[in-house]
């Protein structure tokens, strides 16, 4: 039961690892205000799904597809 039950996680990892790349790709075109909704809703969701996963692969993800709903910085310079 327990070999059943870490083949179960594993393969949810590779999921999630898999889920999370095609989200992030989607982050990078993804201009419009429905577009960048969806996005939101879409990293929301990864989320959520990612949080109990120990899998360091699944949390880089996360962080990363959490900082692209971040506003980009931008750099005022004052005279």
């Amino acid at each position: 039961m327990k070999n059943e039950l870490d083949t179960i996680d594993r393969t949810l990892d590779e999921m999630l690892v898999n889920l999370g790349t095609i989200v992030l790709k989607l982050a990078a075109v993804s201009k419009t205000a429905a577009e960048r909704r969806a996005l939101a809703q879409s990293v929301h969701q990864y989320t959520v799904c990612a949080e109990r996963s120990s899998d360091p692969r699944v949390q880089r993800l996360r962080a990363e597809l959490e900082a692209t709903l971040q506003p980009p910085v931008r750099l005022v310079s004052s005279r």
